[in-house]
């Protein structure tokens, strides 16, 4: 380059022009001014001391996102998005990037850092791996893989996802199917703290939905399980997360609560369903004929206070 590049560390001040420069530079995702906005300002724990750009000649070439979290005693920071403008590629923009998210984490309380699989507000649960020059990056900046995490898709034109009778049988057992409101919250959180507290801010995200994206079943007037959309990178056909309690498995909750958000997203227009993060792969292909359609790798790096 004629002139080294510069980075700028606070909130850009146009996020449509940030939004079509990632756009432009994920090869196997899209981004939207919205979503952006989303993952930036609607972020529970956002900080614009760790948002970067990077600029050649006043021109955008690169940016980044991290956020701080605490997540089960654990003092993690995470990696949200990163790219790099694919002429700028190889000029050390994406390592100057982390490298000044890595110091203003640590400065922060950080002992390990990840890429990408952000609880509570998250674009993608880890990297595809056919962004290999970004995983090169990271494995030599000292990231480790760790595991791995895959995204199912379920096709929304394959049933009308009517689930009347599996209601009316659930009614017979004192279960009560319903859309969840917006003075649920509290019982709602009150169940997400037992087993799923890391999901309370999707939850309430779903809420904020009109109507809100989000469905409920109850026996004897509380909240036993749950199934959310649209609560995490909206707009998207994101499916999740969906959970029921302990004492009440194996009654088909968890299926029907599924099949009533993917009518409404059908209903919204979506061909397809996109089911992220997903453990029981099983579950989802039997009941909604979903399949595997992306994996993701997990890495993550130990980092030494004040190092």
């Amino acid at each position: 380059m004629k002139q080294p590049f510069e980075i700028k560390t606070g909130w850009p001040l146009d996020t449509g022009g940030v939004a079509r420069f990632l756009d432009r530079n994920f090869d196997f995702d899209q981004m939207t001014t919205g979503l952006l906005e989303e993952k930036l300002f609607e972020d529970p724990m956002a900080d614009p001391g760790l948002c970067f750009s990077a600029y050649h000649n006043e021109t955008l070439v690169g940016f980044l996102y991290a956020v701080r979290r605490d997540i089960r005693g654990e003092a993690f920071g995470y990696v949200k998005l990163m790219a790099v403008e694919h002429d700028y590629r190889r000029k050390g923009i994406g390592t100057a990037m982390y490298r000044a998210a890595e110091e203003s984490l640590v400065s922060r309380g950080a002992t390990k850092i990840r890429i990408y699989d952000v609880p509570l507000n998250y674009f993608m649960p880890g990297i595809d791996p056919r962004y290999t020059p970004a995983l090169c990056m990271v494995w030599k900046l000292g990231f480790k893989q760790f595991g791995e995490s895959v995204n199912m898709v379920a096709d929304l034109e394959a049933s009308d996802w009517s689930t009347e009778k599996e209601e009316q049988m659930l009614l017979a057992k004192g279960i009560e199917v319903r859309r969840a409101t917006k003075e649920d919250k509290n019982e709602l959180f009150s169940l997400l703290a037992e087993e799923w507290l890391l999901w309370q801010n999707e939850a309430g995200m779903a809420l904020k939905n009109d109507p809100p994206s989000a469905h409920i079943a109850l026996k004897n007037g509380r909240i036993k399980a749950f199934s959310l959309h649209n609560a995490n990178n909206k707009g998207t056909g994101w499916f999740g997360p969906m959970g029921t309690h302990a004492d009440l498995r194996g009654l088909g909750m968890g299926s029907l609560l599924l099949k009533r958000c993917l009518k409404d997203m059908q209903e919204e227009g979506h061909r397809t369903a996109i089911i992220p993060w997903v453990a029981p792969v099983a579950f989802y292909a039997h009941y909604v004929g979903a399949r595997v359609e992306r994996v993701f790798w997990r890495n993550e790096k130990e980092v030494l206070l004040g190092k």
